[in-house]
């Protein structure tokens, strides 16, 4: 078995990955406990891909949560899923991180951190074949941002006097909620967001960019829901995590794990942050009135509308991307529809990476649904994130508001000043591959080679 250990940092990452065991719970047709109470072998089949067997037929989530604040954990506690995470994995500080990344990375956080890595440890020993971790956390705060990007660095390479580094070489996906433009939450989350970056294109993998202001469209637009609770925005992105981990949890005609996700994703290292979508998203009263198919699955995957990120991909290209098909649909309409679809949106795919869409089928579909399919790119237009926290940290890093709550918990203003650099740097490498043809290195108006093939002799 391939199986994956689940970290939830600070209160959103909290959220979301509660929702993520909801959700695949019922799956995996366990109840609020981890009881089985399914109705088919399928669903216990790779079980152990994310839960650990306990006595009595019961299955525990290998999931690790952690926050710098006791008042997430007991929501969690007394919420439905209170009974199925094991006790033992319940780790939290008293201080807070009052959204300042420093506390979470420095100060609080690295108190804390030791008692993570045990529990990460115990938890990736008692595996048979580790394949990775997933961390889900926001950007903007102070423990999920701050803590979350020491837990990656803690869990790739360790530091001495520690043992030597556990994992380096395991997967790293990240499910991060980036800051938008109309949902804030801090005044602080710029800077926060670009120090996350900056340790993220290091010590990540795959870092699937999910914003809060996408997802609220999506509720809004498509789902009709006038004032969308954060339970709603919940459930879309345990959806897609949902999606993206199926090709291990259930078999299917070609499996598609994590390792192969990003090989076929990741066309330069540096380049791993990701678009992600679902269909079908019908508002609740109208599902009966639509028949899903696979042509409206792939024209609803292909809709800027349905990304979960706020950069419309429009505005750049594709370099590759990934579909993952859930339900009973036959593979030769799969890809035939898939074709179609990158025909109808050929501007919009990078010319030099033939072949660039990846598929993946599944036989089970998801619950309460006949057919779905989940989205995955790496899109060149996620640099318009990037741009706009950038502007934002650039406006108040220039008059240096609000420094002095970093500076005091032992940060450096270089720090800052290289975060942003390295921002920037991923910035103009995403716009270098939007504008590279397939025919040869072209040059930009700055006299640079643009990487593509050798020139033609």
């Amino acid at each position: 078995m391939r199986e994956i250990v689940h970290l939830q940092t600070g209160q959103c990452g909290n959220q979301i990955g509660t929702a993520f065991w909801q959700t695949i719970s019922g799956e995996h047709g366990l109840d609020s406990s981890g009881a089985y109470r399914g109705d088919s072998e399928l669903q216990l089949a790779r079980a152990s891909v994310y839960f650990n067997e306990a006595s009595g037929n019961k299955y525990v989530p290998r999931a690790v949560l952690v926050d710098l604040e006791p008042g997430t954990m007991d929501s969690v506690r007394a919420g439905p899923l209170g009974r199925l995470f094991r006790p033992d994995n319940f780790v939290f500080g008293q201080a807070g991180a009052g959204n300042n990344w420093a506390k979470g990375h420095y100060t609080e956080g690295a108190e804390l951190v030791d008692q993570v890595i045990d529990v990460v440890r115990r938890e990736a020993e008692g595996c048979d074949c580790l394949q990775g971790f997933q961390i889900t956390h926001s950007l903007g705060g102070g423990t999920g941002s701050g803590m979350g990007t020491l837990l990656l660095s803690k869990i790739r390479e360790g530091e001495p006097p520690a043992p030597p580094p556990q994992f380096p070489d395991r997967m790293m996906a990240t499910f991060s909620v980036v800051p938008s433009a109309k949902v804030s939450d801090s005044v602080v989350e710029p800077y926060n967001a670009t120090l996350s970056i900056h340790q993220l294109v290091e010590n990540s993998d795959a870092t699937f960019c999910i914003d809060n202001e996408a997802l609220h469209d999506i509720c809004r637009r498509t789902l009709k829901l006038p004032s969308p609770s954060h339970g709603d925005l919940n459930h879309l992105i345990s959806a897609v995590m949902s999606g993206v981990s199926t090709s291990l949890r259930f078999p299917g005609q070609l499996n598609s794990d994590l390792r192969k996700l990003c090989v076929n994703l990741v066309p330069f290292p540096r380049l791993h942050f990701f678009m992600v979508g679902f269909a079908p998203l019908t508002g609740r009263g109208a599902s009966s009135f639509r028949a899903v198919s696979v042509p409206e699955l792939t024209q609803q995957l292909l809709d800027p509308r349905n990304m979960m990120a706020g950069s419309d991909f429009r505005n750049g290209r594709f370099l590759t991307c990934s579909a993952i098909f859930r339900g009973k649909m036959s593979m030769r309409e799969v890809e035939e529809q898939m074709r179609k679809a990158q025909e109808r949106n050929s501007p919009y795919f990078v010319d030099w990476i033939p072949h660039n869409v990846q598929t993946a089928l599944c036989a089970v579909p998801p619950k309460g649904l006949k057919m779905s399919s989940t989205f995955v790119g790496n899109s060149t237009a996620i640099q318009d994130i990037f741009k706009r926290v950038g502007e934002q940290f650039t406006a108040m890093f220039r008059r240096k508001a609000f420094l002095h709550w970093y500076t005091s918990e032992g940060m450096d203003e270089m720090e800052f000043t290289e975060a942003e650099s390295n921002m920037n740097d991923l910035v103009s490498e995403y716009q270098q591959y939007q504008v590279a043809t397939a025919d040869e290195g072209e040059v930009e108006e700055h006299g640079e080679e643009v990487p593509g093939k050798a020139d033609k002799e």
